[in-house]
């Protein structure tokens, strides 16, 4: 039976229940005094609290995943990167200091150290700038990192503008486990250094704008505006302070967990913003829960609304969009296999699919950090190089 098996849970459960009835039963034969009494009582309460804090243990390590295998609980990770397969076939500049009090503002309270970059100048290394970026729709200022690579500050590259990577953390993280547990920037400047990946901007944000509430990327009625916030003011907002380009071309979505399902939502919902999106250990559609509350509304107009984040109910019921998606997941391990073979069956064209399938993961940064560095590869052939030459 597997870690995460439903099997192992009930069977764990089944033990448990025994355990306490027959420490209930056999507790007044255990009453005497004397070494085996003492042993029998201190024997059965060892063995009925082991089987509860089992009950526990897993039934944590099911709904979140930490651990996906055996394996894994033992300490053996798989750490090698994972391997992108096509699904269906497919054929000195301005700083933020220049835009302080406009739409992308310095934040001097989120630290960026170096986040994995190699020590040196801009021009040889890159930077990655802590801000505040402003959503004037949306109503709402928000903590970002933005990774500059070196070719951003050359000479020779001073007249271009260049792609972009919104890159989503998962609910409850923040934008620090993208660059520090993910490595987001880390991995773009060695792939960059490998020419494995071209000049890329990447700005790192997280899925909610209205902590501690999970937005999920959804423009609540009468409530948070996320999918305006990502599809029209993150836009607007890198546009106005770095050379990024103007053409949706240029620009693609990635996260993981539901920062990864936030990106295939952004993607098959505005593919006119978003025509690329990686999605790693991601949901195919949204629901409310404790943490999103009401996302819908009330009414049929919010059944509607519902049905509409589906992902796989929207490529069997609207006109399918021309986007490229990559998605990941592990066949032992990851909750969310299956469906992820039900979204790749039903893609067609004009989308193209992409997947990463690991023999064995879980839902955690180790996994997540063997799909990350093919992930940004896959990404950066998706987006166009440069793609306009600033007047």
């Amino acid at each position: 039976m597997g870690l995460t098996s439903r099997s192992l849970l009930y069977t764990v459960v089944f033990v448990a229940v025994l355990c306490v009835g027959l420490t209930v039963w056999l507790w007044p034969r255990l009453s005497g005094r004397g070494a085996l009494p003492v042993l029998g009582r201190l024997g059965s309460i060892l063995v009925t609290q082991l089987s509860i804090m089992s009950v526990v243990l897993l039934a944590v390590n099911s709904a979140n995943s930490f651990y996906g295998t055996w394996g894994q609980l033992l300490g053996r990770y798989d750490r090698s990167p994972g391997q992108v397969t096509a699904v269906t076939d497919t054929n000195t500049g301005t700083t933020v200091d220049a835009a302080k009090g406009g739409l992308i503002r310095p934040a001097s309270s989120q630290s960026t150290d170096r986040m994995g970059l190699p020590d040196g100048p801009k021009d040889k290394v890159g930077t990655v700038e802590s801000v505040r970026l402003v959503g004037r729709r949306s109503n709402v200022v928000e903590p970002a990192f933005v990774y500059l690579p070196p070719q951003y500050f050359q000479k020779q590259y001073e007249r271009q503008r260049f792609p972009v990577i919104v890159a989503i953390s998962g609910y409850p993280g923040g934008i620090d486990n993208l660059s520090k547990y993910l490595q987001i920037p880390k991995t773009a400047s060695e792939l960059l250094a490998g020419k494995k990946m071209q000049p890329t901007v990447i700005v790192m944000l997280r899925p909610t704008i209205a902590p501690p509430r999970d937005t999920e990327c959804v423009d609540v009625p009468g409530g948070p505006q996320a999918e305006t916030y990502f599809t029209k003011d993150v836009p607007e907002a890198l546009r106005s302070a770095y050379r990024v380009g103007h053409e949706a071309s240029a620009w693609g979505a990635m996260g993981y967990s539901s920062g990864g399902t936030c990106a295939l939502e952004l993607a098959m919902r505005q593919p006119s913003v978003y025509p690329a999106a990686a999605a790693l250990s991601a949901d195919y559609k949204i629901k409310n829960d404790l943490t999103t509350g009401n996302l819908f509304g009330s009414g049929d107009e919010a059944k509607q609304r519902e049905r509409e984040h589906d992902l796989i109910w929207r490529l069997k019921n609207l006109p399918v969009p021309k986007v490229s998606v990559l998605v990941t997941s592990s066949k032992k391990g990851e909750k969310n296999f299956k469906e992820t073979e039900k979204f790749l069956k039903a893609v067609k064209e004009p989308m193209f699919a992409s997947k990463i399938i690991l023999d064995e993961g879980s839902h955690n940064f180790t996994t997540w950090r063997r799909e990350i560095s093919p992930s940004l590869e896959w990404m950066s052939k998706q987006l166009v190089f440069p793609q306009d030459v600033n007047s």
